[in-house]
Order: C-alpha cells, then sequence, then structure tokens
C-alpha cells in the first residue's frame, strides 16, 4: 500500500514539474527552433499522458492487490495486453521518427531559395576557429600540419596559395541576422559537436569528413557555441560564441577584418 502511495506521489511531483515548465529550452531564434519547440511539445504531451495512466495503473494494481492475508494466484500474463502496448510503442517511435524527418532534413539536406553564405568552422582540442572567404569568394587551401596560433596561422592555411591571402579567421562566429549560412564543419583531431541551444541544432565533427549545416538566425544577439561531444580532459573549456548582428553592422565588421 504505501508503495502504490509514493508512485502516486513521485509521478505527481513529475508531471507537475514538466506541466509547469520549470525545466525548458532558452527563446528559440528562427523558425525551425520554433517548429522544433511545437513538435517536442506535442510528443511531451502524448507521452505524458502515457506515463501518467501507466503510473496511475501501476499504482492501483499494487494497491487492488496488496497482501490482504489471501492466497497467491499466479497468472501467465495477458497476451492481448502485451500485443496491444507493444504495437502502440513502435507506433509512437516510428511516427516521431517520420514525423521529425523533414525538420532534419530542412537542415542538413535542403537547400536555400537564396545563395547561403559560406564559413568554415574548424574545432579541436579544444578551441573553435571560423574561416570566411575573402573578396575572392574562395577558401585558400590548408594543411593541417600548418595550423599554429600562436604563429597567427590556426586554420593552417598555405602561405603560397593566393586563395587564402584575404581568408579572414576568427575566434567567434558572426552571422547576419535573417541570412542563410551554411557551415563547414571540420575536425582537426577528435570528433567534436557543433551545439548552439537557441538553434536547436546540434551536429558532430567528424576528422576527415567536411560536414555542411544549414543556420539560419533572425535574432539578433550573443548566443553560447558549445563542443557536446566529449572530446577529452579540457572539453568543458571549448565554447565560443555565435554573434548575431544585422546586416550592416555584419558588413561594417567584415569589411574591418578585410582592410587587417
Amino acid at each position: 500500500m504505501l508503495l502504490a502511495i509514493v508512485i502516486w506521489g513521485v509521478t505527481g511531483v513529475v508531471t507537475a514539474g514538466f506541466a509547469t515548465k520549470r525545466w525548458w529550452f532558452p527563446a528559440p531564434i528562427n523558425t525551425h527552433a520554433a517548429a522544433f519547440d511545437s513538435y517536442f511539445s506535442a510528443n511531451l504531451i502524448f507521452s505524458g499522458i502515457v506515463f501518467l495512466a501507466a503510473q496511475l495503473a501501476l499504482g492501483w494494481l499494487i494497491w487492488r492487490h496488496r497482501n490482504r492475508g489471501q492466497q497467491a494466484v499466479h497468472s501467465d500474463g495477458n497476451n492481448r495486453m502485451e500485443l496491444l502496448w507493444t504495437s502502440l510503442t513502435a507506433i509512437l517511435f516510428l511516427g516521431a521518427a517520420i514525423g521529425s524527418a523533414r525538420m532534419w532534413s530542412d537542415v542538413h539536406l535542403s537547400t536555400f531559395s537564396t545563395t547561403p553564405m559560406r564559413i568554415e568552422a574548424s574545432g579541436k582540442q579544444f578551441a573553435w576557429n571560423f574561416r570566411y572567404p575573402g573578396a575572392d569568394g574562395k577558401f585558400g587551401k590548408t594543411d593541417a600540419r600548418l595550423a599554429n596560433d600562436a604563429a597567427g596561422n590556426p586554420a593552417g592555411i598555405l602561405p603560397d596559395d593566393p586563395a587564402g591571402k584575404d581568408d579572414i579567421v576568427n575566434a567567434a562566429l558572426r552571422i547576419p541576422a535573417g541570412r542563410p549560412v551554411q557551415l563547414i564543419l571540420r575536425s582537426n583531431d577528435v570528433l567534436h559537436n557543433f551545439f548552439v541551444r537557441e538553434l536547436r541544432v546540434k551536429q558532430d565533427l567528424v576528422p576527415g569528413l567536411d560536414i555542411p549545416l544549414h543556420i539560419l538566425a533572425d535574432k539578433p544577439g550573443e548566443y553560447e557555441i558549445a563542443c557536446s561531444e566529449l572530446c577529452g580532459l579540457g572539453h568543458h573549456q571549448m565554447r565560443s560564441v555565435m554573434i548575431v548582428l544585422p546586416q550592416p553592422d555584419f558588413d561594417s565588421w567584415l569589411g574591418k577584418q578585410a582592410a587587417k
């Protein structure tokens, strides 16, 4: 009897915690993030109803069949009920996967109606570097063996490649508000992960691969970039910031960087 009361009590506390949104995401900064929140909320409500019903039923069964000195009765279960809840679980997971496929493809596979700005995002233990093509619109060739922060060449740009002479490398990611951006994700050593909470986007950086990731931020501000893949003892230090600027401010910043 006490166990049933404890189960009901814990269920009530957990349900209230989620219903009041004491733990929730930061505000979204684009339509993808808003759609993600809506889809997540729908899944949470459906799963919450199933969770609440299951825990209430569990508590009731414990209460109903508590030890009152009667003779124990053996049961082999109910095949129909097992088939029912197994089928419902499969439908839930398959439905969630199919429903979220569109959001995933919008970030990873879709092409924007306008040509996106291309920025190379490189991760290494334990720092980020972001490279912008210069006036020629081309990235210079790189060699990981030449990457040297102290020498002012964190991206490892080949010194004899003319396309790399005007490349801009920065430790923070600056992008214009309302303009699509294609990030080219690279890792110089081990697995890392590009994660911005407000974008609801998370993508691994895999050594040896150039991974495209489409992002767009509508709300100017500063947002943390975190590595959410355990990448070594200094993993907790691997942070940067995504600064979203109005287009005129971004153009001004880019022009100053080019002038240097």
